[in-house]
């Protein structure tokens, strides 16, 4: 069999894992038999890592130790007005890390945000291992369509980190617009509407002949089901502070019992209309006092809560389909992505803004994995049908005079792309030119995020505006920025390839990469030892359910006390073998055991037929 080709889709509140399995796109269930793995990992107090769901249950009880939605966190400066404002709703600990970047404290240790991402891709990757009865190692990985670069680098050494070798990365609405699609002849514009725990996206495509063409994308990648959560645990803590002058929110365990809440009322209230939460011996007061937390949570007061989250979805919508240069009425299907389009409120809103009843015909938190599993084949193909053309979700361009930035490429624009701009020296006999690299929306280039700076240098002597400099930038497919400029008369040339960083070194990257292999091949190890484990208590408990009919049998015989004091013996070397989890041993001790209980029913059976 040639190597598995997984996709994946990292989420912020669960991930999935999906291959294309005799050409039907696949969700590969965890080892535990889960299709949805919680993007969830802690460590216990013996120090064991948890991933997924054994990390989400005991998050309550061990909340500081317990991370959640980090790809909220993934990519992003520790100043930036995104992470600042995610900190009081945060139960774990959170500081700023050598590069400026985002760095989780758990059990005594501080870890990068790509490094926890990369913890959540490895259990997602041992599970495929799992499945597929050996390695796994390419993978293409989804992200956010308004991801920026730092972001999307930050998410590739994730996937390094997990020793995955990531073949692309690509947009989640893109990506659920392939599984949408898969088997279909369509013909059609479709929008994607993606809002799921962290983040929102809408993608505008024209889906045809086997051909998915992205015309525009637009998000917000701080707008997801975290907040809406966020909006119930205040509806339920400024009550109760102004009642019993305590801020829940300031201890990390009733902090954590409040989101679990929310979240599950949430979720309640898409199919009700209301819902309990029911909070017992919530926090304890100065006196020693137990206090409750018990209210009730309607539909129509949820809508109230959140009306304005819904309403920024609608409006980002309606910014990317007038970039997309299309009228509501042109959008022939609306695909709603993400778990987060379960609720009601915002069913209704994406059905009254486009006129139309929208698809619900995948599964909204499966098809993002599904459609990069689909594309993850179909880059390994020597011939694929399918062929997809992906925009650049912002803008590039450099610094001009005056603190500007010039737009070279426009966002939304199809990749892979060249574009020229030229400028004119701004001093007379100026020597050099230093270009700096911009990506970004805003006409002042400080506001615009750094990708990269060179020197133009030996530029010849002229008065100012006389020196014409020509800028090439050019994005291949997988959306390497390369800028390069030119005195347009003498060609004197300089180049940059812009390489995003996750704030992360390469002395770094690999130290946790190999960190990680050594965890993966302990995780294998202690895999390998349940599975003999389980088999081999299996049969100490048929001999042992088996021992008594065999005596009974082989009453009188002169092999029997012999017989049972070997069996004995090999029950307790398997016990042993258990307790020392040595699969070796065991494995060895399972052929005693196979032939005992293989004797045990013969005697049984030749007495039977007596």
């Amino acid at each position: 069999m040639s190597e598995p080709i997984i996709g994946i889709d990292l989420g912020t509140t669960n991930s999935v894992v999906a291959a294309v399995i005799d050409g039907v796109p696949t969700v590969i269930a965890s080892r535990g038999g889960y299709r949805l793995t919680p993007s969830v990992v802690a460590f216990a107090k013996n120090g064991k890592r948890l991933i997924g769901a054994l990390a989400k249950r005991q998050a309550v009880t061990n909340a500081e130790n317990t991370v959640f939605a980090a790809k909220r966190l993934i990519g992003r400066k520790w100043e930036t007005k995104q992470v600042q404002e995610l900190l009081p709703s945060l139960p774990y600990r959170v500081a700023e890390g050598p590069h400026g970047d985002v760095r989780v404290h758990l059990a005594d240790k501080d870890y990068a945000i790509p490094e926890i991402s990369a913890m959540v891709l490895s259990e997602l990757r041992l599970d495929a291992e799992a499945y597929f009865g050996q390695p796994v190692g390419k993978a293409v990985i989804t992200v956010p369509a308004h991801f920026n670069d730092m972001q999307r680098q930050a998410t590739k050494d994730a996937g390094r980190i997990a020793g995955l070798d990531v073949l692309r990365i690509i947009n989640e609405p893109t990506s659920a617009s392939l599984a949408y699609g898969f088997g279909k002849t369509l013909d059609q514009k479709v929008a994607v509407f993606d809002l799921g725990g962290g983040t929102f996206d809408v993608s505008i495509l024209d889906v045809s002949n086997g051909v998915f063409e992205v015309i525009a994308t637009g998000g917000d990648t701080a707008l997801g089901g975290e907040d809406f959560d966020n909006r119930i645990v205040e509806w339920l803590v400024f009550p109760f502070a102004k009642e019993n002058k305590l801020d829940l929110r300031k201890d990390r365990m009733a902090l954590q019992r409040l989101k679990d809440a929310a979240e599950k009322s949430k979720m309640d209230l898409s199919t009700a209309l209301e819902t309990e939460i029911n909070l017992p011996f919530i926090i304890t007061d100065a006196s020693g006092r137990a206090l409750h937390l018990h209210r009730t949570l309607t539909r129509a007061k949820l809508e109230d809560l959140t009306s304005d989250l819904a309403d920024r979805c609608i409006r980002l919508t309606e910014k990317t389909l007038a970039e997309a240069g299309l009228r509501k009425g042109e959008v022939e299907e609306v695909v709603l992505v993400g778990g987060m389009t379960r609720m009601p409120r915002v069913q209704d809103g994406v059905k009254k803004f486009f006129g139309k009843e929208p698809n619900k015909g995948v599964h909204p938190d499966e098809v993002v994995a599904l459609g990069a599993a689909i594309h993850a084949a179909s880059l390994v193909k020597e011939s694929s049908e399918m062929l997809l053309l992906d925009v650049t979700p912002h803008s590039l361009g450099i610094h001009i005079v005056g603190g500007y930035f010039q737009t070279v490429i426009p966002k939304n624009t199809t990749v892979p792309t060249t574009a020229r701009h030229l400028f004119t020296t701004v001093t007379d006999n100026q020597a050099s030119a230093k270009i700096m690299v911009l990506q970004g929306e805003s006409e002042r280039s400080e506001v615009n995020e750094l990708l990269g700076e060179f020197m133009l240098t030996g530029l010849r002597q002229a008065a100012r505006g006389q020196v014409e400099i020509e800028v090439i930038f050019e994005i291949s497919a997988d959306g390497l920025v390369s800028v390069s400029a030119r005195d347009t008369v003498t060609g004197q040339r300089q180049s940059i390839t812009v390489t995003a960083t996750s704030g992360l070194s390469e002395d770094e990257v690999k130290a946790m990469m190999e960190a990680q292999g050594d965890y993966m091949l302990a995780a294998k190890t202690e895999d390998a030892f349940e599975t003999v484990r389980a088999t081999a208590e299996q049969a100490i408990a048929e001999l042992a359910a088996l021992r008594g009919q065999f005596e009974a049998a082989a009453a009188g015989a002169e092999f029997a006390p012999d017989a049972l004091r070997r069996a004995d013996a090999s029950v307790d070397s398997a016990r042993e073998a258990i307790r020392q989890k040595d699969a070796t041993a065991l494995r060895q001790v399972m052929e005693k055991l196979a032939r005992t209980k293989a004797l045990f029913l013969g005697v049984i059976s030749k007495q039977g037929k007596r």
